[in-house]
């Protein structure tokens, strides 16, 4: 397999996550060559393994860097990520306000995850002033795009009638959405309403998909939840929750 990429040359994705699996070291070294030519889809992807030390040295701010770089040269992912570093800290000193400038910027461009993250920050105040209004505006762009995370998020919107009128029906549309798009926390809401409604075992099988891929903060939570539900069989699942909670806190 060939490594030598060429400015002029579209960088596939799936071409270069088989390059980074079959040979992570000749990769790295094929996409800095790309990134240093100027081939902005690999500038980003720079960032990203730079940013994961996969094929190269873990480097944080290298990979931020970077990340600015291709996002100067209009890639909106890669301005997101660069939202990403400077929201947690990877490789500067946190900063939510210049995050939110970042994705806000990628946001009004189109991009479902940075719609999602500027969001995130609106509906709770950090970097930028609270309004949920706004922040339910940025998830329906990103749950109309297909955005899995989004389109739970507009579901609780509409579940709690937040900001928007309460529409329970709709509501239960986005969590099934969501749900099938491989959300965990989508899983878990559109469980959560097939239970109410009796479906017990239909609950049962998103709760375990829920289960297979929710992270250690979700499953916390989600095992408390479980363990006050009416129905013994969705109470008996926050035995297997904690389970998995304790495993990956290993």
């Amino acid at each position: 397999m060939g490594f030598l990429l060429r400015r002029e040359e579209v960088l596939n994705v799936e071409q270069l996550q088989s390059m980074l699996d079959d040979s992570p070291v000749r990769a790295a070294q094929a996409i800095l060559m790309a990134a240093k030519e100027g081939v902005v889809d690999a500038q980003a992807l720079l960032g990203q393994i730079l940013l994961e030390g996969r094929g190269i040295a873990r480097d944080e701010a290298l990979a931020l860097r970077w990340f600015q770089i291709a996002a100067q040269g209009g890639h909106l992912m890669a301005r997101n990520m660069a939202g990403r570093c400077l929201e947690h800290g990877w490789g500067c000193a946190a900063d939510e306000a210049a995050a939110a400038r970042e994705y806000r910027l990628a946001a009004e461009a189109g991009l479902d995850w940075a719609q999602y993250n500027y969001a995130n920050l609106l509906a709770t105040g950090r970097g930028v002033a609270e309004d949920r209004a706004q922040a339910l505006g940025f998830y329906r762009l990103a749950a109309e795009q297909g955005h899995a995370k989004s389109m739970n998020l507009v579901g609780r919107y509409l579940e709690d009638g937040q900001v928007c009128p309460r529409d329970l029906e709709a509501a239960v549309e986005w969590y099934r959405r969501s749900a099938e798009g491989g959300d965990f926390r989508g899983q878990f809401s559109y469980a959560a309403v097939l239970a109410d409604k009796g479906q017990v075992d239909v609950a049962l099988e998103w709760l375990g998909k829920a289960l297979a891929g929710g992270n250690l903060k979700f499953l916390r939570t989600a095992y408390t939840a479980l363990g006050a539900a009416n129905d013994p069989q969705i109470r008996a699942m926050a035995e297997a929750y904690e389970a998995r909670a304790t495993q990956l806190n290993l």
